[in-house]
């Protein structure tokens, strides 16, 4: 009888098991992957006009010989290669542009920072009048062009009219005429004028906190800066970085304010940035391919410091 039992069950068809529902086949699964992708693509193909192209002639124009000579058509357009890139690294001045531009970028987007999530937290702790005035103040700054905001900004510190050096009895006082206090100048324009967008992306972060976390964290006894430290700042990392790629990215070509305010540079060039150490070499002295070098490395780089960045925080486990 076991025998016969294990014949018939040998003998029994494999039930052929269905695939679940919700495991998608082969071909269904491709055509969910390109799915996204067709709905970008209208997105994609405005991008790519309006930003691959003109950086495709920029890097083009780089490679040539490319003066007023060869615009007006005077003389030929000659292949330089690298040639470009390379009387570009071996000029002093690109290098202590560059340092300056660094420094000046890296101070900007900490002051930014801090004034913007300063003031996000602040909003959560004022009441609904003083929080509405203090964003229509803030979004205020943030619509002013930024050639009003700068001529506003040098009426203020003006040496003759300016109430600044009255309040503070500095007498006439020049700020730009100085090198650092011409920057320092500039630095208290751009953050005025760039941290209405961090007070409002970290306070709409913060809002999405549950308010229980923050009451455990002030009944355990923790300060306010802790609870920023330990609580606030983890759970709103990713829009730290957000806003951090962001500012590096608007301060590092910071063109208007340096230009209005220091005229152009300051004296003998003591306040260039890279932007308008570009615009100097392209448009006052008419080189052309050294203007869009200079605007190749600003590319490389700032694409260097924003893959560096996101790639420092995968290695540390966040989803961006």
């Amino acid at each position: 009888m076991a025998v016969q039992d294990t014949v018939a069950v040998r003998k029994r068809p494999a039930l052929r098991t269905a695939p679940a529902p919700h495991e998608p086949r082969g071909p269904r699964r491709r055509r969910g992957g390109l799915t996204p992708w067709l709905y970008l693509a209208p997105a994609l193909v405005v991008l790519g006009g309006l930003l691959a192209y003109p950086v495709y002639q920029l890097g083009l124009i780089s490679l040539f010989h490319y003066t007023q000579a060869q615009v007006s058509g005077g003389e030929p357009t000659t292949f330089e290669g690298f040639g470009n890139y390379a009387e570009l690294f071996a000029d002093d001045q690109f290098w202590q542009v560059l340092l300056a531009t660094v420094l000046f970028a890296a101070a900007c987007v900490v002051s930014t920072l801090a004034v913007g999530c300063a003031l996000a937290v602040l909003l959560t702790r004022v009441r609904a009048v003083p929080r509405l005035a203090l964003m229509l103040a803030a979004l205020g700054a943030w619509a002013t062009p930024a050639v009003t905001g700068s001529t506003v900004w040098l009426f203020l510190f003006d040496a003759d009219f300016g109430p600044v050096n009255r309040v503070l009895g500095l007498g006439d006082h020049a700020w730009t005429y100085g090198r650092y206090s011409a920057f320092f100048l500039v630095l208290l324009e751009v953050v005025w004028c760039s941290f209405p967008f961090v007070m409002v992306t970290v306070y709409a972060g913060i809002r999405a906190v549950p308010a229980e976390v923050l009451e455990a964290a002030a009944l355990d006894g923790a300060s306010q800066w802790r609870i920023w430290r330990s609580v606030l700042a983890p759970m709103l990392r990713p829009i730290l970085v957000v806003v951090t790629i962001q500012s590096v990215i608007w301060d590092f070509k910071v063109f208007t304010q340096i230009y209005v305010m220091t005229g152009g540079g300051g004296i003998a060039g003591q306040n260039l940035v890279l932007n308008v150490y570009a615009y100097q070499k392209a448009f006052a002295s008419s080189q052309y391919s050294l203007g869009a070098a200079i605007g190749v490395v600003m590319l490389l780089i700032l694409l260097a410091v924003t893959l560096v960045y996101l790639r420092l925080l995968r290695r540390q486990g966040e989803e961006l």
